[in-house]
This record gives C-alpha cells, sequence and structure tokens, in this order.
C-alpha cells in the first residue's frame, strides 16, 4: 500500500509543478524559477529506502518528464533522474542521515541535475548561452524553491519513505 502511495504523491507533485506552481510564482521570476519536486522526492527514496526503487522512479518520471514538458532531447532528464537517485542511494546506503546532511545532499545533487542538463544542452547547441548566465538566471533561484520544499516536507516524506522499507523488511522475515 506504501508504494501505492509513493507513486500517486509523485503523481500529484508532477501535476503541481507543471500546473499549479506556474500560477504561483510572479510573473517575472517565470522563466527563471524551475520547479524540480519529483527529483527532490527520487533524492528522498534514495536516501531513505532502497537504490532500485529510486532509481525505477528517477527514470519513469524522468521520462514522463521528458514527454511532457521537454521535447528537445528525449531522455535526459529519465537517465540524469535515475543515475542520481541510484548514486544516492549507493553513497548512503548503510548511513542514517540527519535533516541537515539530507539538505545539503538534496541541494548538491538539484545543483548538478541541472549543471549537467546546461551541458547537455550546451554540446549539442540547444542553449548559446553562458554557463554563469545560467548558473544566476534559472539554476540557483530554482535551488533555493528545491530546499524550501525538501525542508517543508522532509519529516512525512521520511516516514512514508522509512515505512515503506519497513513493510518490506517485515516480509522478508516471514
Amino acid at each position: 500500500m506504501s508504494m501505492n502511495r509513493i507513486i500517486l504523491l509523485m503523481i500529484l507533485l508532477f501535476v503541481i509543478e507543471g500546473a499549479v506552481i506556474p500560477w504561483i510564482v510572479p510573473a517575472g521570476f517565470g522563466h527563471r524559477i524551475i520547479p524540480h519536486f519529483v527529483f527532490v522526492m527520487v533524492i528522498f527514496s534514495g536516501l531513505y529506502s532502497r537504490r532500485h526503487l529510486a532509481l525505477l522512479l528517477g527514470v519513469s518520471f524522468g521520462l514522463l518528464q521528458d514527454i511532457v514538458y521537454f521535447g528537445h532531447l528525449l531522455g535526459i532528464n529519465a537517465f540524469i533522474m535515475g543515475l542520481m537517485g541510484y548514486f544516492t542511494g549507493v553513497l548512503l546506503e548503510r548511513r542514517r542521515s540527519t535533516i541537515m546532511m539530507a539538505i545539503s545532499i538534496i541541494g548538491f545533487a538539484c545543483l548538478l541535475y541541472d549543471s549537467v542538463i546546461y551541458f547537455v544542452y550546451s554540446v549539442f547547441r540547444i542553449t548559446n548561452e553562458s554557463y554563469a548566465w545560467a548558473l544566476i538566471d534559472y539554476i540557483l533561484p530554482s535551488l533555493f524553491l528545491q530546499l524550501a520544499f525538501a525542508l517543508a516536507c522532509y519529516v512525512p516524506t521520511r516516514k512514508l519513505f522509512e515505512g515503506q522499507t519497513g513493510v518490506k523488511a517485515e516480509k522478508d522475515d516471514e
């Protein structure tokens, strides 16, 4: 049942980041603030659940994001989201992370996610701006939105993902 809740929550966040947030963000910042709430949830799943679940959620919702929002290069968001979720799960597999560790990992992952997408787009000449412009214009403002979202939903998300692994551990014991 908990996996169904996770998928339903991520679908809801996918709709919110595409339909509700553009209405909330002021008009002058509409092109500057790009929400990645689904990516934050993928990183949470890598932190507090299994790395394979993070890979699966990252690839599936990243591909959905590629198809719905970005038509330039299909698969780039799916690849990066899945890879970042998996590596987060691998790096912190045996450690219990605190709130500061989780927020700093999410911040670094969001910065790396946007930077890799920028560099891939610049390799294929989809964007012509410099990295300094991209960093100031949309990567850092979006990073602050992702960090605020991660801080706001830290406790319920941690309980949701740890409850999901707890149910899995109980079934393995039987």
